[in-house]
């Protein structure tokens, strides 16, 4: 049995499955993607994540502008913030209230 099958088998993280992040879109982002969340190859960075989220979804491209980005629950400060593996990405447009 190979290896990658043995880890599945007992409930195990694949090591050979290539590294994700989580992205999870609220609001506008939600109803332009049309999806909740998504999987993403892990980027290197929170702009690098915003360019494969734009190259997938091209409405995002102006949406994303005035976006907040979460990253494992903290405000992302800029597009050098880098991602872990596993990493959760809030993609959280302005919400109107009152």
């Amino acid at each position: 049995m190979e290896a990658r099958q043995q880890v599945a088998r007992a409930g195990g993280t694949d090591p050979m499955a290539p590294a994700t992040v989580t992205v999870r879109f609220w609001a506008a982002a939600r109803a332009a993607t049309g999806l909740d969340a998504e999987q993403v190859d892990a980027p290197a960075t929170v702009g690098a994540l915003q360019a494969a989220l734009v190259a997938a979804h091209p409405v995002l491209e102006s949406v994303l502008p005035v976006c907040t980005l979460l990253v494992d629950g903290l405000a992302a400060s800029g597009p050098d913030v880098p991602l872990r593996p596993g990493a959760v990405v809030e993609v959280l447009p302005p919400f109107a209230g009152g």
